[in-house]
């Protein structure tokens, strides 16, 4: 080999190796569907629930204790429905006792306030009032009303009852798990508000079972 091609032999080796090594560096693509772990998937936001997971549970007391106010008599329940039936004697010049019933039931808390709203007929001096409040660990509405009186669900077999005039309402819907809890007073006006101390003694002794 003469020295000319000798020396252009020794510029063109630096050149070759260089080419050998940046092909052996250049990666492959993927095969495809494989990840990316040059561009990986943007990551879920934060709080995002993953496809199928369970929504979360409303947790609280399935039932409700409480201290029946002296002088209220226990009753039969006229219905399966309630849980139980307390009959509050009648004010001097009322003609009937006022009755308190015990039930649960779905629905809102909303839904239920304006059930029983429904129920009365009201003037323009007749009111309605509501509280939220807790009592204990309890989420507790208390409604008062005072109207005429329509009535509510008639008993089976029974005759619809007509308009009361001058009747009110003392309710307490508690939250509990499953379905709403109801303490619902209902009677002559004069009685029911007698029966209102009472009745708030009542809804502060109310507590988890």
């Amino acid at each position: 080999m003469g020295t000319r091609n000798r020396l252009l032999a020794a510029l063109l080796a630096p050149a070759a190796i260089f080419a050998l090594t940046a092909c052996e560096k250049t990666p492959e693509p993927p095969p495809s569907g494989a990840p990316d772990k040059a561009h990986p998937a943007p990551a879920a936001p934060a709080g995002s629930a993953s496809p199928g997971a369970a929504a979360p549970q409303r947790k609280g007391p399935t039932d409700v204790a409480y201290d029946v106010p002296e002088g209220w008599q226990k009753a039969e329940n006229p219905s399966p429905m309630r849980k139980a039936t307390f009959k509050i004697p009648r004010a001097e010049g009322d003609s009937e006792d006022a009755e308190m019933s015990v039930s649960q039931a779905g629905g809102t808390v909303d839904q239920n306030v304006q059930r029983w709203s429904g129920q009365f007929e009201r003037g323009k001096d007749d009111t309605t009032s509501r509280q939220d409040r807790k009592v204990g660990d309890l989420s507790v509405t208390v409604v008062e009303i005072h109207g005429t009186f329509s009535g509510g669900m008639a008993m089976p077999g029974a005759a619809p009852a007509g308009p009361k005039p001058k009747w009110a309402l003392l309710g307490a819907i508690v939250e509990t798990d499953g379905a709403l809890t109801f303490f619902k007073l209902t009677g002559p006006e004069k009685t029911v508000t007698a029966a209102k101390p009472a009745f708030d003694k009542f809804v502060e002794s109310l507590r988890a079972k």
